[in-house]
């Protein structure tokens, strides 16, 4: 719903998702919403997906836990089925298509770009063999990134696919604080250091980094002032804005 609004409002960034957890969605359900954000924004969706970590939403969902990695399998395997083609049909343990249509198609084709989160060694070999990228959690080290992709790398090498067409995308906790903290993490600190870690996280292979400010407790906490979290928000787009 969020990026449909966006969608709406913007010609060229790209519509990313970091990660819908598959789950806790019909893939059928999920594919057709996808598909119809990319047909309204011009074939400008990027497909992040995941497999949740959550027990207590997965109760919530009424989904069981155990081996989520293979049903994540199946489930991308459907999605492509249904993105591509004319009539879909699948067999697998967790779901089962039974010649069905799903049109229009998505506007990126073959299908928009299907992203993959997860820390686990399972979870970033699956990227490699079968996504068109990995996104990094919140959780990461941003000091230790270059290990997780290393391992995607591998599997893509492994799989016959070529490691430099794979995407990397760091999402990086944003916390604009005074220079100088002598316990400074990345992407922690005054405009200037946090620019200059920029470099450090793309040496480790990181293709695209999203500054994420939603982990600032002095903007994303219920207590934050709304007005002065937008303003001091605002502030910092345009720092990192990139320049001609």
């Amino acid at each position: 719903v969020s990026l449909a609004f966006v969608a709406g409002n913007t010609s060229r960034i790209r519509l990313g998702l970091a990660v819908l957890n598959m789950p806790f969605f019909s893939p059928a359900v999920l594919a057709k919403q996808l598909t119809t954000l990319d047909v309204l924004s011009g074939g400008r969706v990027d497909a992040g997906l995941g497999l949740g970590w959550s027990t207590e939403e997965f109760a919530a969902s009424g989904v069981g836990y155990e081996r989520r990695g293979r049903r994540a399998d199946e489930y991308l395997a459907v999605l492509r089925e249904l993105w591509t083609a004319d009539v879909a049909q699948y067999t697998g343990e967790w779901y089962k298509l039974d010649r069905v249509r799903q049109d229009p198609k998505p506007v990126q084709p073959p299908y928009p770009p299907i992203l993959l989160g997860g820390t686990s060694t399972p979870a970033l070999r699956r990227a490699g063999r079968e996504a068109d990228g990995w996104i990094s959690s919140s959780r990461n080290d941003l000091r230790e990134l270059g290990g997780s992709v290393s391992i995607v790398r591998k599997a893509a090498d492994d799989a016959g696919r070529d490691p430099d067409a794979l995407r990397f995308v760091c999402r990086g906790p944003l916390r604009v604080r005074p220079a100088g903290a002598l316990d400074r993490q990345p992407l922690t600190g005054s405009i200037d250091e946090i620019r200059g870690d920029f470099d450090d996280i793309a040496a480790q292979g990181i293709t695209e980094l999203f500054l994420d400010p939603n982990y600032d407790p002095e903007i994303g906490s219920p207590d934050a002032d709304a007005a002065a979290s937008l303003d001091r928000v605002e502030a910092a787009l345009d720092a990192f804005a990139p320049r001609p």
